[in-house]
């Protein structure tokens, strides 16, 4: 389960923005020990929105699915984090990279659920139409 895997991460003491950003930096230019790195230290984060956006049951069935689907995400946002964000007044405004990329791990958390419990709906729900000829036949053989 997750939980299990949460403890089997390798466990980072927390660094500041500013190595946080150089961290990204080097990942943005291709080091594949920095993208692993950045990575493995908002595995975390993302186990933990996980448990905080999803019941329960749906984490035990539904929660491996979805981190390993989210890391494909994390990588897609190192790619798009910029370092010279500024806000609307111009201002630089360096963020961290668990606020930049939280929204999207939420949404994505959401989307997916929708998705799993549409797909199993679909899959469980008798399909009706196929036994109407079946029921008018038996129906009518009745009547006459």
């Amino acid at each position: 389960m997750l939980i299990d895997y949460l403890h089997s991460l390798p466990k980072y003491p927390r660094i500041s923005l500013l190595e946080e950003r150089r961290l990204i930096a080097k990942a943005k230019k291709g080091s594949k020990k920095e993208i692993e790195e950045l990575i493995l230290r908002h595995t975390k984060f993302v186990i933990f929105r996980i448990y905080k956006k999803t019941f329960p049951l749906y984490v035990e069935r539904f929660g491996e699915e979805i981190l390993s689907d989210a890391t494909f995400i994390l990588y897609e946002k190192i790619k798009t984090y910029n370092l010279r964000y500024r806000d609307k007044e111009g201002n630089f405004k360096p963020v961290r990279f668990a606020s930049y990329i939280w929204k999207r791990i939420d949404g994505f958390i959401l989307d997916s659920l929708k998705a799993e419990l549409k797909r199993e709906s679909q899959q469980s729900r008798p399909d009706w139409g196929r036994f109407d000829s079946e029921i008018d036949e038996f129906i009518y053989s009745q009547v006459d």
